[in-house]
């Protein structure tokens, strides 16, 4: 064997060593507890004499991959409760994969983890693609079944807030008029849900929208950025908090995977956010808790 073949066997060995090395990094990634983000948020019309809410918004469950599984997801719910949320919010995509589980078997994991959130007021929640590709009759059943409040293009009353939710996007079942016109016959501040950020572009402002769908990217990498996005806005509203004149619209990077059980440079997340009435705090940017 020529020395030049021998160094380019030694590179070759380097390079899936390395390969190998950042796989399993990412699926380390991949399957960590979220990192929990923080904003603070006004809303207009804040009822005298309440005091702000803390609201949990988490989405992209995707349970039943290698990802996630009950297990995970209750250690998951541990962290949220420790939260001590008033209102947890789940911006869809419960369920893993694009092929239907007729027997709903991905659905009935979702049951008793969820069942043991403990927000003060509710947990409020909307489908996702991936929902209704699989069978959303299971999780919808799934839902009920764990107390989860379901808003599919409707409104509601929940605390002091009013919350529309918008069913699914991604897959047209989205109604904005519709949820839009039940938002108006209730009085009180209000934020919008939804799994896809895409609606909030046709929402007229002012206008708080929670999402998720993205995943942040899922893998983000060095220098040539975002392998891919699911927006069809591209990364006006990829993640995190964003605000524009009228709109604040914050995206998690979610809980799951999709596709690959890999995360790389978009970490599991969680926000923590402050909803209450003007103060002296500026709402803060995205940052991690201690």
């Amino acid at each position: 064997m020529s020395a030049a073949l021998r160094i380019v066997i030694r590179l070759w060995l380097v390079g899936v060593l390395i390969a190998g090395a950042v796989l399993l990094y990412a699926y380390g990634e991949a399957r960590r507890l979220p990192v929990v983000r923080q904003a603070a948020i006004t809303l207009t019309d804040w009822p005298a004499n309440v005091a702000p809410l803390r609201a949990v918004l988490i989405g992209d469950i995707h349970i039943g991959n290698q990802t996630m599984n009950e297990r995970r997801l209750t250690a998951i719910v541990d962290q949220i409760n420790a939260l001590a949320p008033d209102i947890v919010l789940i911006a869809g995509d419960f369920i893993a994969g694009h092929a239907e589980d007729p027997l709903g078997t991905k659905a009935a994991q979702l049951i008793d983890p969820l069942s043991q959130l403990r927000p003060r007021i509710a947990t409020v929640a909307v489908l996702g693609n991936h929902d209704h590709w699989t069978n959303a009759p299971a999780v919808i059943q799934a839902l009920e079944r764990a107390g989860i409040i379901l808003l599919s293009n409707r409104a509601a009353r929940v605390g002091p807030l009013v919350i529309g939710g918008l069913d699914d996007d991604f897959t047209g079942r989205a109604q904005p008029a519709r949820m839009l016109g039940q938002m108006a016959a209730l009085a009180g501040p209000r934020l919008v849900l939804s799994h896809s950020p895409d609606p909030a572009a046709r929402i007229k402002p002012p206008l708080l929208m929670l999402a998720a769908h993205t995943h942040c990217s899922q893998i983000v990498l060095p220098i040539i950025g975002p392998l891919v996005s699911v927006s069809r806005l591209g990364d006006r509203y990829g993640c995190g908090l964003i605000r524009e004149p009228g709109r604040t619209v914050i995206v998690t990077a979610g809980l799951g995977t999709s596709q690959v059980p890999f995360r790389l440079g978009a970490v599991p997340d969680l926000w923590l956010i402050r909803l209450g009435p003007p103060s002296r705090r500026a709402d803060r940017p995205p940052t991690p808790a201690p």
